[in-house]
């Protein structure tokens, strides 16, 4: 293979997967580079039953190149299933099925190079320097254009890292550690989509039957996912254009009130935890195994023999509302954090940022390196919520945005990336020309 690029990846998540696979038998020399041996997609989270809160159809490619051979469809027809799925009529697909569909993808895309650390990114002034460690030994790989996709890392909270063990952990791990909760309390902090799928396998005794589990989270109770129809718009390429021209402030403000469009339990997985509360309670008779704690915030931490969490109750308002629980494991379901690779630590401080310390990111989703004019182009894939919106840092425009990069570094708009929509006036144009003016 070249050393020479014109578009290196770093990581081969399925952010720069759809960038691969827009990039197929296009002219731009290209590589995407990940530390790990084989394709695999949260892995920890491979919870039986888990589902999909996208449709199947917001695939790598589909939305933007529907006859690209690395679409879901094209998968299911390869691997002889496609009746089959088609007859089981689900709206979405086991989580499960759709990291299998995107490893089938990432075999198919010669551009995939797995076993390949990026150990650091130096900029020459004309070329990014990539010193990377793959499995034919190290390899100096010189890259016109950056893109950088390399997922998140665990959200811990502070008072919990001084505590995390066999005992103490992110739930990013829970089906690779495969706990023994037998006979056990169970903490589980964080009452999003991942917290609800936990406590219904323990409850399930899929990890052993737990004494109790504890549910803390804290929002005001077990909130729904809010998928309908007009919430769902907020995940199109023309809402988009018209948060991209909102100020800095007001971005913030929407993507807060926007929350549980993307960050909230799937109405049927809620239908599912309350029969399975109904049951235990009413007629299993063991109301003792389960605690509900909606409106607490994890404060402290201690351990003495077993976890003392100290909560605060926020319905309480102003009032003292300080609890404690003890456990003897403690799950953190607290979800994801941005982070850019150590990799890219020599490139740091010349990365425009705001005020805050987040990327200045444009419409294709390039950051400027301080002070270059080269025309060099460093993407970022999964960072820019304040930027872009709440659908930025999710699998629903994951090939809108891709095709967003790759439009971008050809000149052209291989892609349409538009579609006619005359039912939301998000805008109206003399706003619009108001708000560009």
């Amino acid at each position: 293979m070249s050393n020479f690029l014109d578009l290196a990846g770093i990581g081969a998540g399925p952010f720069n997967l759809a960038v691969a696979a827009l990039l197929r038998n296009k002219s731009l020399s290209h590589r995407f580079f990940d530390a790990k041996a084989e394709f695999s997609w949260h892995p920890g989270l491979m919870l039986p039953g888990a589902m999909m809160q996208t449709s199947y159809l917001k695939d790598l490619v589909t939305p933007v190149d529907p006859t690209n051979p690395c679409s879901f469809l094209a998968y299911l027809v390869e691997n002889k299933r496609f009746y089959d799925f088609l007859h089981a009529e689900q709206r979405t697909v086991t989580r499960r099925e759709f990291a299998d569909y995107l490893a089938w993808a990432a075999r198919r895309l010669d551009s995939i190079q797995m076993s390949s650390r990026v150990q650091s990114v130096v900029d020459n002034g004309e070329f990014f320097e990539l010193d990377v460690h793959g499995p034919n030994g190290r390899e100096q790989v010189l890259a016109k254009n950056l893109c950088v996709a390399a997922g998140k890392k665990p959200n811990i909270p502070e008072c919990s890292r001084p505590f995390l063990s066999d005992n103490c952990f992110h739930a990013l791990e829970i089906a690779l550690r495969n706990p023994d909760v037998s006979g056990k309390r169970v903490a589980v902090v964080g009452g999003g989509q991942t917290g609800a799928e936990v406590v219904i396998n323990l409850l399930s005794k899929h990890w052993g039957r737990p004494q109790q589990v504890t549910w803390v989270s804290r929002r005001s109770n077990y909130l729904p996912l809010d998928e309908t129809p007009f919430t769902n718009d907020w995940f199109t390429p023309e809402y988009v254009d018209v948060f991209r021209q909102l100020s800095p402030q007001r971005r913030e403000e929407v993507v807060a009130e926007q929350k549980l469009a993307s960050d909230g339990i799937s109405p049927d997985t809620l239908k599912e935890l309350y029969q399975l509360f109904y049951r235990l309670v009413h007629l299993e008779k063991d109301a003792e195994r389960v605690a509900l704690m909606p409106n607490r915030e994890l404060m402290d931490m201690s351990h003495r023999g077993d976890y003392q969490l100290q909560l605060e109750n926020h319905l309480l308002g102003e009032a003292d509302g300080t609890e404690w629980i003890n456990a003897d494991i403690v799950i953190l379901c607290t979800g994801l954090c941005e982070a850019l690779p150590p990799c890219l630590a020599p490139l740091q401080e010349h990365i425009a940022r705001d005020t805050d310390g987040r990327l200045l990111l444009d419409d294709a989703f390039a950051a400027k390196l301080n002070g270059d004019e080269s025309g060099r182009r460093l993407y970022f894939l999964g960072t820019g919520r304040t930027s872009h919106g709440i659908a930025e840092p999710q699998l629903s425009l994951s090939a809108w945005r891709a095709a967003q990069v790759v439009n971008d570094l050809l000149g052209s708009g291989v892609y349409d990336n538009q579609q006619t929509s005359n039912f939301m006036k998000w805008i109206t144009p003399q706003t619009q020309q108001a708000a560009v003016a």
